[in-house]
């Protein structure tokens, strides 16, 4: 009898409590959820290959590498290419452009979306919701050769469309080259940003509306809450967190300002604006052959990054929202 009344080995005792609380074994569930996990080796085998293992490259920023001596046969120079970045004459100007541009993608970029996706929930005709939907979503598909294009075609000097309208309007003083004035490539820049990434955008935050309980309005109806308290103390409420998720990824790409679009808008003319540093990680590195030097800057961008979403994350999570992590 007193065998029987004697506590259980550790070990049981551990596996009992587990299920009672609902935990699982690694072992049992590694067998209970064995297909999952087996879908999950392809993403996590092409994170591994394409994204960590390329990442043993950023050893060259601390040499000067030569591709014919590889990576073992370099000289090592320690931080001599960080300490040429940031002597340099160009880090400041490289430093203001890619700010700025991230400034402006803050204020009037970032917050489209949301202001969209607001607008397209008070919309109560569902056919007209969904084919503004799909309307806005279109841009999102096209490249940003074809988005340079259409800019190119609408702002011309010579023969664009828009171009031409303002010069009907106020005369031939009006004709401006704007692909090529500095003071105009920042707002083209931020148009076609606008145009192509406000509809996809979108999406996160009609889904998050999606997921109000109807229950709050209803209640605030019987409050006498109008439409514009209802947006301004059940709605936003209610996708705060979302936003604050949304602002803490879009934190990490501050100084991402996106090679392709600025590439293919850059003139000899507006360089001194349009340079940033992906930019001119492909000057120094492609064209003028400073590998070693063009790895630094990217490695300087990306640690910058990484501080920036621990950074905000943490300011989120002070200010009592739920962070990232």
């Amino acid at each position: 009898m007193a065998t029987d009344l004697a506590p259980p080995p550790p070990k049981a005792a551990r596996e009992a409590k587990n299920r009672k609380a609902g935990k699982v074994p690694l072992r049992a569930a590694l067998r209970r959820y064995r297909w999952l996990y087996l879908m999950l080796v392809p993403g996590v085998a092409y994170f591994l290959i394409f994204k960590y293992l390329p990442m043993y490259g950023v050893t060259i920023a601390f040499q000067d590498f030569l591709p014919f001596l590889g990576y073992s046969g370099s000289p090592w120079v320690g931080l001599k290419h960080f300490e040429d970045l940031f002597s340099g004459p160009d880090f400041g100007r490289l430093m203001f452009n890619t700010l700025f541009l991230a400034l402006l993608h803050i204020v009037i970029v970032f917050p489209a979306p949301i202001i969209v996706a607001l607008m397209l929930n008070e919309l109560r005709v569902s056919l007209v919701k969904r084919s503004v939907q799909s309307l806005i979503y279109i841009p999102h598909f096209l490249s940003w050769t074809i988005v340079a294009s259409l800019t190119y075609l609408l702002f011309a000097a010579d023969f664009g469309v828009i171009s031409g309208w303002i010069r009907d309007v106020l005369g031939d003083t009006a004709k401006v080259d704007y692909m090529a004035q500095e003071e105009w490539f920042r707002p083209l820049i931020i148009l076609q940003q606008l145009w192509k990434q406000t509809g996809w955008g979108t999406i996160i935050y009609l889904a998050a509306l999606a997921g109000v309980d109807p229950n709050l309005y209803e209640a605030a109806r019987m409050d006498g809450a109008g439409r514009f308290r209802q947006l301004w103390h059940v709605t936003l409420p209610a996708i705060r967190p979302t936003v604050v998720v949304m602002a803490i990824l879009a934190s990490g790409n501050l100084l991402d300002s996106g090679f392709e679009q600025i590439w293919l808008m850059t003139t000899s003319l507006n360089r001194s604006v349009a340079d940033v540093f992906d930019t001119y990680v492909y000057y120094a590195g492609i064209q003028q052959g400073a590998i070693s030097y063009s790895t630094a800057v990217g490695l300087f961008k990306g640690v910058a990054g990484v501080i920036l979403i621990f950074g905000s994350n943490w300011l989120a999570k002070r200010l009592g929202q739920r962070g990232l992590f």
